[in-house]
């Protein structure tokens, strides 16, 4: 099982690409503890080196829906400015959201369609009137159903339905496409500040005794 999550600053500040990059890698190790993959499918980066404004990662595992929506919602960084030393800011806001990232295409075979003639009204001469030389073309995987009868020979008619279907289904394969990309694209807008799921700081630094003010010896 596999699931995307779409990381965002939306519009927020340099701060916030800043602080998606930090819980970016705090998710990574996250995963990596309960034996998850990631990967790193899309990334937008900030205006800083080592900054991001979105990421767009896949987690793989058995786990991963749970994991993902352990990490859902406004998420906060904790932590002051590393380029405002006189902002009092500590809290720098990031979305995350699962996203659907490929839709299948629809293969069109005929043995997926059911074709039977039918007779139409109207124009067109005793011949159209009394022989069913129109045809009603039914794609069974879609329920889509065209119904064509401009020409006069049944086999005319059979090869003008077999290409409007496969032409509506292609058109609906792309305005489902479109529909994902720009539902995606919504998530960057959804980011709001305040009352986050999930509140993250950096870790304690531990101590360095190489840092540490030598003692002075006593002078013989």
């Amino acid at each position: 099982m596999s699931v995307h999550l779409l990381l965002s600053a939306g519009r927020g500040p340099q701060e916030c690409a800043w602080a998606l990059a930090r819980l970016l890698r705090r998710l990574e190790a996250d995963a990596t503890r309960q034996d998850l993959e990631t990967h790193r499918a899309h990334t937008v980066p900030g205006d800083r080196p080592g900054t991001y404004r979105s990421v767009l990662i896949r987690i793989a595992g058995d786990a991963a829906e749970a994991f993902a929506a352990s990490w859902t919602g406004t998420l906060c960084w904790q932590a002051p400015s590393p380029y405002r030393a006189g902002t009092g800011r500590k809290n720098w806001y990031v979305i995350a959201q699962p996203c659907q990232v490929d839709i299948p295409r629809t293969t069109f075979t005929e043995a997926d369609v059911d074709i039977v003639g039918c007779r139409t009204g109207g124009p067109g001469g005793q011949h159209r009137n009394k022989a069913s030389t129109a045809v009603r073309a039914t794609h069974r995987p879609t329920g889509i159903v065209v119904v064509v009868d401009t020409e006069r020979q049944f086999n005319l008619n059979r090869r003008i339905a077999l290409r409007l279907l496969r032409e509506r289904i292609e058109h609906g394969d792309e305005v489902a496409e479109r529909a994902v990309t720009a539902a995606r694209r919504g998530i960057h807008d959804e980011l709001v500040r305040g009352n986050p799921t999930r509140v993250e700081r950096p870790e304690a630094p531990e101590q360095d005794q190489t840092s540490q003010v030598p003692t002075r010896r006593r002078r013989r």
